[in-house]
């Protein structure tokens, strides 16, 4: 082979290397993309909701800004895959992804915690604020007409509202919406 000739295939294979590596990237992207949504809904993953949480603690903790923390848990959910099929509840679950990410701010972070459970996080909002999206939100699940094939589907759900004070470890600040939901759940 000539040294031109093989320049010529040197310079063809590092292209082809080139092209390889970026379809890699492409992919790998996806891949952590998706490894950080929730596999149902519009909402991210309990995974992608926890590095989000971290990243805010980390920012009002450098900054002094305040968060808050909303936990929603569905009421009544599993009477609706009882009653109307896990197709339904289904619907109804990436319908309530929807409702949350369609009334929040962009710098707000909607994570589908597992089954029915559903958090919200909001960046320069107090506990009042928090309280007040809250009672909203509450307010459009009741509201807002869920239909599934047909069949119209009342939806309700009870929100915790945990503020952000200094919190080290997302799972406690977690824990702490969910206690402050499961004591206006039993009001």
């Amino acid at each position: 082979m000539t040294e031109p000739a093989a320049a010529a295939d040197m310079t063809a294979e590092l292209e082809r290397l080139r092209a390889e590596n970026e379809r890699l990237r492409v992919r790998a992207e996806a891949a952590e993309a998706l490894a950080d949504h929730d596999v149902l809904t519009p909402a991210l993953n309990r995974r992608g909701f926890i590095a989000a949480l971290r990243s805010a603690m980390a920012f009002c903790q450098r900054h002094g800004t305040p968060a808050v923390l909303l936990y929603l848990d569905m009421d009544g959910f599993k009477g609706v895959n009882d009653r109307h099929g896990h197709a339904a509840g289904d619907a109804a679950l990436v319908h309530v992804a929807r409702l949350l990410l369609a009334n929040v701010r962009e710098s707000d972070s909607v994570g589908r915690l597992g089954g029915d459970e559903f958090a919200l996080l909001m960046l320069n909002a107090g506990l009042n604020g928090g309280r007040d999206k809250a009672d909203r939100l509450a307010e459009a699940l009741l509201s807002d007409s869920f239909e599934h094939e047909g069949q119209k589907i009342d939806l309700g759900g009870s929100f915790g509202v945990r503020a952000y004070s200094g919190q080290t470890d997302p799972e406690i600040w977690l824990s702490e919406a969910d206690a402050a939901m499961w004591i206006r759940k039993r009001r």
